[in-house]
């Protein structure tokens, strides 16, 4: 049998989102913090519907990012531009095993892999016992973990832009998929952000 949860809100306490103190205001419909007197809500307001749309925008945007030319690349040899993909396998050319690796699992891997997780936290959200919500709880603590080095994403780029550029003394661009990548990260952190983590142990029938 799934044991019933017993949670804060089961005990009728709220947790203020300006100051984080934590109020008693049982089933009052409206309450409000009594520190700052900011309004206290059961959770986030729309935080599901919020973070869902966060999330399917940075999922059409993550495939221009991987498809279209990060940088364009101008020598006396000619025009060239790269994407994601072909600058790591252009440094695993030249030898740079290390600096491909950070490329690849930073620029390709990480967004996907946080991308797949916020998705699979949404599908959960009040459908689980206490026994499924922890393991998911802790899932999402690892993406926030993780979204606070998701500036090491836009900076593997930049580093393959001027490894490039001082490899071969080229002219080197950013390209639209810089962009649509940079707008994958930015989406994605604040979709972590929006996530109220608490909804993961409300059961079916919390409204």
């Amino acid at each position: 049998m799934a044991r019933a949860l017993v949670t804060g809100r089961s005990l009728g306490l709220r947790v203020c989102m300006r100051c984080r103190a934590t109020a008693r205001a049982g089933s009052a419909a409206r309450a409000f913090c009594p520190r700052c007197h900011a309004p206290l809500p059961v959770r986030k307001p729309r935080s599901a519907a919020t973070c869902a749309a966060l999330l399917a925008t940075a999922a059409l945007l993550y495939v221009p990012a991987n498809l279209l030319p990060v940088m364009y690349t101008r020598t006396m040899f000619g025009e060239d531009d790269d994407t994601i993909l072909s600058g790591v396998l252009a440094l695993i050319h030249q030898g740079a095993w290390p600096l491909a690796l950070v490329v690849f699992f930073a620029s390709i891997v990480v967004p996907l892999l946080k991308l797949v997780a916020l998705g699979w936290l949404l599908l959960g959200v009040g459908r689980m016992t206490a026994e499924q919500a922890l393991p998911r709880a802790r899932l999402f603590r690892v993406v926030e973990f993780v979204g606070r080095w998701s500036m090491l994403d836009i900076y593997a780029v930049a580093l393959l832009a001027s490894l490039v550029q001082f490899r071969t003394l080229a002219n080197v661009r950013v390209g639209t998929g810089a962009l649509a990548f940079g707008a994958v990260v930015t989406l994605t952190m604040l979709a972590a952000q929006t996530f109220d983590e608490r909804l993961l142990w409300d059961g079916p029938g919390d409204e």
